[in-house]
């Protein structure tokens, strides 16, 4: 059994089982979704529409029928009753009808949000289709990072759990109830664990899911987060993996897409970002949290990843969220 100080509780220790370590959770709670946005879509006749790169992640769900989704850098997908899309960054997509159509630009980072359900193509008798869809955003100041090690489309069939927690979020999106963004902020999360739950991991590209899926890199990946604050080696991590040195470097590489030390370098620096941002302990506490030895050590290490001391990497995302809350107060 491993000591470790969670990244994600607070200040306190907390023993882990190396079994007990999920990494996909913690990543998710680094990421921290919050606002929520839906609408209802439908299509009918000859329609298509392409959207710009959005950056923020986005979902739907099919209700009924039918249509496609050509997303930039993927294969064209077609999307039934239950299916279930997710898109952690939202590249430029095209979804469209079965009929060959001119798509019609929509740029989504300057364009209203609609209020009301949005209807493409014929404007009068039933949808072809008919899909809910909607978006949220990651508030972490290293969300990029965490981004890259998920797929950049999921798609799942048949989704009956997803569809569920999918119309929950919708219901409590249009709502005002007390606790309604705490609510949104939980089903959210739900929501990630249950996309990355079903997609499947051996198909995946490099990355979160497919580490997870090979349980010899899963099983460092799970002592890396479980003590980030133990000084690792290549050849410690090696042998929690059950293979030799070059074997893990090898398989963790074209699993991950990355070498492991330089994995768990951003994992720690995410984690590092996290305590920063939060200022709930000192910059001694924080360099022992993520495996230095003093806060010098940690402070050169952190400038050279992040490009700025510690402290004003702080101090800026401290001034950052001010401005953010300033915005939403007037909004």
């Amino acid at each position: 059994m491993f000591s470790g100080r969670s990244a994600i509780t607070g200040p306190h220790f907390v023993c882990y089982r190396p079994e007990m370590v999920d990494p996909l959770s913690d990543i998710i709670a680094l990421l921290r979704p919050r606002t929520v946005f839906m609408k209802g879509i439908s299509g009918a006749g000859r329609w298509a529409v392409r959207y710009t790169d959005f950056g923020h992640p986005s979902f739907c769900t099919v209700l009924e029928g039918g249509c496609r989704l050509a997303v930039e850098g993927e294969a064209a997908i077609t999307l039934a009753a239950g299916d279930f899309v997710l898109m952690p960054a939202t590249p430029g997509f095209v979804m469209s009808g079965f009929e060959a159509a001119t798509p019609r630009l929509i740029d989504p980072k300057v364009s209203p949000a609609p209020s009301d359900e949005v209807r493409h193509g014929d404007q009068d008798g039933a949808p072809d289709v008919r899909l809910l869809g909607g978006y949220f955003v990651f508030d972490s100041p290293d969300a990029a990072l965490l981004i890259s090690l998920l797929p950049s489309l999921m798609h799942v069939r048949g989704a009956g759990r997803l569809a569920t927690v999918v119309g929950l979020v919708a219901e409590e999106a249009v709502e005002a109830r007390s606790g309604r963004d705490l609510v949104l902020t939980r089903l959210v999360e739900v929501l990630l664990v249950e996309a990355l739950r079903a997609s499947p991991g051996d198909d995946a590209p490099p990355g979160l899911l497919r580490g997870l899926a090979d349980a010899r890199v899963a099983a460092a990946m799970r002592q890396m987060h479980g003590d980030a604050a133990r000084p690792w080696t290549m050849l410690e991590l090696a042998r929690e993996a059950s293979l030799s040195r070059s074997a893990f470097f090898d398989r963790f590489v074209r699993a991950v897409g990355m070498p492991p030390m330089e994995y768990l370098l951003a994992w720690r620096m995410a984690v590092a970002k996290d305590l920063l941002r939060r200022r709930e302990v000192g910059l001694n506490e924080v360099a022992q949290r993520v495996g230095y030895g003093s806060a010098s050590t940690f402070s050169t290490a952190f400038s050279r990843h992040v490009g700025q001391p510690p402290g004003r990497y702080a101090r800026g995302v401290g001034l950052g969220e001010q401005e953010r809350s300033s915005g939403q107060a007037r909004g």
